[in-house]
Order: structure tokens, then sequence, then C-alpha cells
């Protein structure tokens, strides 16, 4: 979840600076950015809840903001990296002024960089509050979601020359918004500082009587000290295991060419056969066709006029039923190594996908090796009405994915996809 919102310490170029950016300003006014946002359950007395949150998903986190509203959430940042306590936060100020849209993804050119903001749902996505540095990054993160459909507004610079989307004055907006200071997360409060004090108290009585029993009382005992020879062991060299996220099978590639296969086959109507749903895995899709009123030589000849390459032609010996399989070519495989914990990328998954709306079910296994390294992966499965090359921008922003299957049902038109993320 924090290494794909850009919030770790690996987020430099070259490192010598981030690819991110802490805050902008806006007419004089410093606001703060790149924060991480979560959901809120107890408005009234936030900050037990953000304590504990804050340490399980952004380490060194002791600053945060309150957004209220329909769906309350807080921000968490560190101070180390340039945040200070009393900033007011940007993306609090945008989203009280656009609070008349549910849903909406847009990049701001600013004095500092490129602000990507993504709302869905009325919730601030946990990567949707990003200051970028460089154009392009802010760029491939703006058009990931853009592939999600149904936004009530998109907003890009004009000089990207993105249809459906418009440029806004982003200064216009913010001064509409409300404004929400960053706060520090562990400030003692009552009766919390009067614990504090009485503790450090009795630490520091026991501290002081341990000091004085340890030079005055205890017989000081001279360590005998025997040398031994070490002992060299020889060891037999073993290649490096070869992780299996080192050859993992292109999932853009898979994605376009099962999308473009089965678009290819859906298209084979012979008369009087039905096409059965088509599933794409490893190599090749398959699928069938079931006689209703035809023929069986229509049938052939239809398979025989697609032009297409078909192996595994197989008809059954009533002559009611035929099976096909069409080879894929060859997918180049790739290093793709994960970058998330489990519960990490379970998160992230959930979040996200509540909030664009849609239902993705997870689970878990494990992989041994020959040399008995066992390496864990999340399983995912989702089915759709949108198409492969609508999903596959946001699907493959997860280093360490790989797609098992992908099918379609040409009677309820909706889409099976099946695959593995593998997770540190």
């Amino acid at each position: 979840m924090l290494e794909d919102a850009g919030l770790l310490d690996d987020d430099y170029d070259g490192g010598s600076r981030r690819s991110w950016a802490t805050s902008i300003t806006v007419d004089g006014t410093t606001y703060a950015t790149s924060l991480f946002w979560q959901p809120l359950q107890n408005l009234n007395d936030p900050f037990q809840e953000v304590e504990e949150a804050s340490a399980e998903v952004l380490e060194g986190a002791d600053l945060f903001c309150i957004k209220g509203g329909k769906a309350p959430q807080f921000g968490i940042c560190v101070s180390q990296e340039g945040y200070k306590n009393g900033e007011f936060a940007a993306a609090v100020a945008l989203s009280t002024a656009m609070s008349n849209y549910a849903s909406y993804v847009g990049v701001f050119k600013t004095d500092k960089g490129w602000w990507y903001f993504c709302v869905r749902n009325d919730i601030i996505l946990s990567d949707g509050d990003m200051l970028f540095l460089d154009e392009e990054e802010a760029k491939t993160q703006f058009m990931s979601m853009l592939a999600v459909p149904d936004w009530d507004k998109k907003f890009a610079p004009t000089e990207w020359n993105i249809p459906e989307t418009e440029n806004v004055d982003i200064e216009e907006i913010i001064s509409r918004g409300a404004k929400a200071k960053l706060q520090k997360i562990k400030g003692l409060r009552g009766a919390k500082l009067l614990a504090v004090i009485g503790v450090s108290a009795v630490v520091g009585i026991w501290l002081f009587s341990s000091i004085i029993n340890h030079i005055f009382l205890t017989p000081q005992v001279r360590p005998v000290v025997v040398p031994v020879k070490p002992k060299v062991i020889k060891q037999i060299e073993q290649p490096p295991e070869i992780k299996p996220w080192e050859k993992v099978t292109n999932p853009v590639m898979t994605a376009q060419e099962c999308y473009k296969g089965i678009v290819r086959l859906v298209q084979i109507l012979p008369p009087g056969w039905k096409i059965s749903p088509l599933t794409c895995t490893s190599g090749s899709i398959a699928t069938s066709w079931t006689r209703e009123m035809g023929r069986l030589s229509w049938m052939k000849k239809a398979l025989d006029e697609s032009g297409y390459t078909l192996t595994g032609v197989s008809f059954s010996g009533d002559g009611n039923n035929v099976t096909v399989t069409m080879p894929l070519p060859v997918i180049e495989q790739q290093a793709s190594p994960p970058t998330m914990t489990m519960v990490n990328l379970q998160n992230d998954i959930n979040d996200t996908f509540q909030a664009i709306g849609y239902t993705i079910s997870l689970g878990s296994s494990s992989y041994t090796s020959n040399r008995g390294t066992i390496y864990k992966m999340i399983t995912f499965t989702m089915d759709s009405t949108h198409d492969p090359l609508v999903w596959i921008k946001l699907l493959t922003k997860y280093s360490g994915l790989e797609f098992k299957t992908i099918g379609y049902n040409p009677d309820s038109k909706t889409w099976h996809y099946e695959g593995i993320i593998y997770v540190l």
C-alpha cells in the first residue's frame, strides 16, 4: 500500500531527491500534499484510532489531519519528510470545495509539480493525494485511473489534450474549501500525561537504586577468556535460487492477447450453433459450440473460413458438439518482484475496489521451492462487464501480478478474471 502510494524512502530519483513533494503554495499559503489517507470511524475522539492505525500503515507517521463530511477520513504524514505542524492540508480544501461531486480524478499543475488527486464515492483514495515532480509519472498515474468508468469529473492540464477532461484554476477551488491543519498524533493529553509523569518517576527511582547496588554491593568477577581456534567449514556453493517472480508471464501481454483471441472466436457464427463460455489460460483459448438446429458441415465451413489458426478441433460422436483450441502468440516473461506485504496489499486492493464500487475476492496461497523456500502470494477472482483492456492498467499496477485465467461468457456478456500477486 505505501509502496504504491509512493510514501517510502525508496522513492528518490538517482538517490538525490524524491520523486514527490510535500507541499504547494496557493496565494501565499502553504498547503501540505502527498498525505496517506485512511477511513475514520470515531470523528468525536479520533486520536487513539489515528495513533493505532498510523503505526500499522506508515512508519514514522507523527502528523495528521481530519477530513469530515459524508465519509470522514484522516490523512497522515512524517514530519521528517518536510511537513510542519499547523500546515493546512490541500486534500481537505479541495475535497470540501468539490463536495457536490462524489467521484472525480485529476492532475493539477502547481508551483511545485503536478498534483494528482482522486476521490471515489466521497473517499480520497489511499494513494489519491500525490504531488509528483515528474510530469510523466503524474500522467501515468492519472491514465491508470482514467480507465475506471463512471467519473463525475475529470481534470487535466490543457496541454495534455485528453478528451473529456477540463482544466481548472486550482487556486480558485482551494480558496473555497475548508481549512484543516496538521497536528501531532502523539501529543500528550489529560490523564495520559499524568500517567507518563508517574511512570517516569517510578522508573527513575528504580534505575537509581539499581546503579547504587551495582557499584557498591555487587562483587566484581574477572572474566576468563579462553582462545578458541575457529573451525573452518568449506561450503559448497550453490547457484542462487530463481524466484518465481523473476519469470512472470507478462500480464499486460496476456490480457491483450486473451482479449484479441476471445473476440475472434466469438465472431465465428455458424447458423444453428451456439458458442459456450471461453477460457483463456496459459498459451491458448478453449471453447465449444453446441448444435441447436444447424448442421455439422456448416460448423466445419465456419471454422475453415475464419482464417484463424485452430488446434484441437474435435467433434463429438453424435455431431452435436465441437471443441476448439486457439493458440496464443508466445508471451514474454519478465521479472516482477513483489513490493508489498500480504496485509498491506490486501488493504490496498480492497480499499481501491471499494472506492470504485466493484467486488473482488481475495485469498492467500504459497509455493514451496525445492530448497524449502516459501513464497507467499495473494489470489484474486473478479467478474465484470468490462473487458481486459479496461482493467489492464488498474490491475497491472501491482508488481508481482500474473493472470492465470481470463474468461468470457457470451450469454451474460461478463468477463471473469483469476490471478495471483506475489507478496513480501
